[in-house]
């Protein structure tokens, strides 16, 4: 199975509570516009691909639209995260287990739904990958790739923090670059989907140094680091948010300001 090596050692076994509890949630409105995409009104059957601890899963299932999901396949490569995973991730109707992009072990034809939240750049067969989520989807069943990420172009102060993170890079792969979009040049992809339809949904949550501090040290290029880098990596963070600039204050007495997100929403139709 194709699994980047940069991804198995920052998600490994003991490396998933702080991600689990630094990233942002997601949006209601990003999951009501998927739900729209999908014509069908029976029980649905889920696939999610890449399912890391479960934030998107159970965002999804305890959403007022999403009530007729009649069963979830979370497939995910990293142990840890399965491990997490399945320690807040109790709903009846779900399952996780190890699989990967190109290979799922899924039935053919089975999901309404296939759906990758934060996490498809980290793929590296997009042939592969677009081979298997057209096997596995119903004709008019809908692909669904999302993210959920800090909106850099919002403040200077997050970009200032964006390029502090990405400083210790080390060749990890990342949604801005776009090679992502390299799955809409496959042959799989071009016999078997509709193009992409594209939606940015942009919000801003409370926001404080720590939560600014455990998203960084939750991040693949950060959580690597020795506990000396990361000591550094805090330092630098605290001066960036010193410096502050473009922060908007909520309450600056309680030390909370405005945090800008987007989430990326991509759906591909299966014809």
């Amino acid at each position: 199975m194709s699994v980047h090596a940069y991804s198995q050692a920052s998600f490994a076994k003991g490396t998933n509570e702080l991600y689990n509890n630094a990233r942002a949630q997601y949006r209601p409105e990003a999951l009501l516009h998927l739900r729209r995409a999908i014509k069908s009104s029976e029980p649905l059957n889920i696939i999610e691909i890449g399912s890391g601890t479960g934030l998107f899963t159970r965002a999804l299932l305890v959403h007022e639209e999403w009530t007729a999901v009649r069963s979830l396949k979370a497939v995910e490569p990293s142990e840890g995260m399965r491990e997490t995973f399945s320690k807040y991730t109790t709903d009846p109707r779900v399952a996780v287990f190890e699989g990967t992009f190109d290979r799922t072990g899924v039935d053919s034809g089975w999901a309404d739904l296939l759906v990758i939240a934060h996490a498809f750049h980290w793929c590296l067969d997009y042939e592969g990958a677009a081979a298997e989520f057209a096997r596995v989807l119903k004709h008019n069943g809908v692909l669904a790739l999302i993210w959920n990420h800090q909106d850099r172009d919002a403040a200077q102060w997050l970009a200032q923090v964006r390029e502090r993170v990405e400083r210790d890079e080390k060749g990890s792969p990342h949604w801005r670059t776009g090679l992502w979009r390299q799955l809409f040049g496959v042959p799989s992809y071009a016999k078997s989907f509709a193009p992409a339809e594209e939606q940015t949904f942009r919000y801003n949550t409370p926001g404080t140094l720590d939560g600014i501090i455990s998203r960084g040290l939750s991040s693949s290029r950060i959580v690597t680091l020795t506990d000396a880098g990361k000591e550094i990596f805090v330092k630098d963070v605290e001066e960036i948010m010193q410096r502050g600039e473009g922060k908007v204050w909520i309450e600056e007495e309680k030390g909370t300001f405005e945090y800008p997100h987007r989430t990326d929403l991509v759906i591909c139709k299966r014809v």
